[in-house]
């Protein structure tokens, strides 16, 4: 496996970030994952948008798009596969053992693993932590992901694959890895931004070729909700077939089974939207 580190095509498995990286030491990074079919990426102009406005909501330079461009086709094409997750990380780079930043200027990695295509539906489940709306990290795709992780396990504990979090207002707010919609009386909602959810890709370009509408929605709208599905990078829509108890046994249903059409079709036309 080769991987781009800091301007160069390395092999994977002598590659090294130094253990001072602040990215490593406190969690002091972003990144994005972006679908590769056959060597292509989807959506990569919209992913690179939002790693500056995290880099700039984290106080980080700005990322060459035209450097993580090279980057991503070079780690393409030097691992062909069928579907993978381009992962690109960008920290603030070799740092003192604190909070505060050094001045080496940041770590850039370009990796890719192999995934699989996701099943139609999925369980999920809801945890008692919750996102915090008003937080300094709130809608940045940060790399400190440690509450991600408990939740996700959690979730697993319970045979499902996602775990959804409410804000600290009561209201919906997104997944470990996800956001969520539901569907009310054949309208499609989603939370808004402002619930402290990640603006993702696929929740934007859903909303877009659906119509869904930003609603907000008080946690306990999963116990009433006619159909509920979940966007990713790799989920694209994915179907909620269980959520805690509740089963929704005919997911997915006939809005989210549309949603589902319009998004591999549009996607499937234009890998760049």
């Amino acid at each position: 496996m080769k991987i781009w580190l800091d301007g160069a095509l390395l092999d994977g498995a002598t590659a090294r970030v130094s253990v001072f990286d602040h990215g490593l030491t406190v969690g002091d990074g972003i990144f994005e994952t972006v679908k590769a079919v056959d060597g292509a990426t989807f959506a990569l102009t919209r992913h690179l948008d939002r790693l500056t406005r995290s880099a700039r909501g984290l106080g980080l330079p700005d990322p060459d798009h035209d450097e993580i461009r090279r980057a991503c086709a070079a780690v393409l094409e030097a691992n062909p596969m069928r579907l993978g997750r381009l992962r690109i990380t960008y920290t603030g780079g070799h740092a003192p053992l604190g909070s505060e930043r050094g001045g080496h200027g940041p770590t850039l990695v370009v990796a890719l693993g192999e995934a699989a295509r996701r099943a139609d539906s999925t369980a999920a489940v809801t945890v008692p932590w919750t996102r915090n709306e008003r937080g300094a990290l709130s809608g940045l795709k940060t790399t400190s992901y440690g509450e991600n992780v408990v939740a996700l396990a959690r979730a697993h504990r319970q045979g499902a694959s996602e775990a959804l979090f409410g804000n600290t207002l009561g209201r919906l707010c997104e997944g470990t890895g996800s956001n969520v919609f539901v569907v009310l009386d054949g309208e499609i909602h989603t939370p808004p931004l402002a619930s402290g959810c990640l603006a993702g890709i696929t929740r934007e370009l859903t909303a877009e070729w659906t119509g869904a509408q930003e609603t907000d929605l008080p946690l306990d709208v999963l116990e009433q909700a006619d159909e509920i599905f979940l966007t990713s990078t790799l989920r694209d829509v994915q179907a909620v077939h269980r959520v805690d108890g509740r089963e929704l046994p005919d997911a997915p249903g006939p809005v989210t089974a549309k949603a589902m059409r319009i998004f591999a079709e549009r996607s499937g036309n234009d890998l760049d939207p």
